[in-house]
């Protein structure tokens, strides 16, 4: 299931989810932002083993990672957006900072 969150996450740089999955998505997220901005072959063979999709791996590596250079970590954030409606579930919004 994370597998898959973090694929959707990626492609479309936000995802709204629960408080849990949020925070849980974050920790893989930052893992694969991290292996982008190192670039190698070797980085992409390891994105590719969490991510199995071939066109979010190439835009992870090539718009999404040299947007963090110069940055050393705290890629994603975490907003509270209230509960969801049927369970009272706390709901968040993962998204990548600018």
């Amino acid at each position: 299931m994370l597998r898959n969150m973090v694929t959707s996450f990626l492609k479309y740089e936000s995802v709204k989810t629960t408080d849990a999955r949020a925070k849980e998505l974050r920790k893989i997220a930052e893992k694969m932002i991290t292996l982008g901005k190192r670039g190698d072959m070797h980085a992409r063979r390891q994105a590719l083993a969490v991510i199995r999709d071939r066109d979010v791996v190439a835009k992870l590596f090539s718009e999404i990672s040299p947007r963090y250079r110069d940055r050393s970590g705290g890629y994603t954030r975490i907003m509270k957006a209230g509960y969801r409606e049927g369970d009272n579930a706390p709901i968040s919004i993962i998204e990548c900072v600018r």
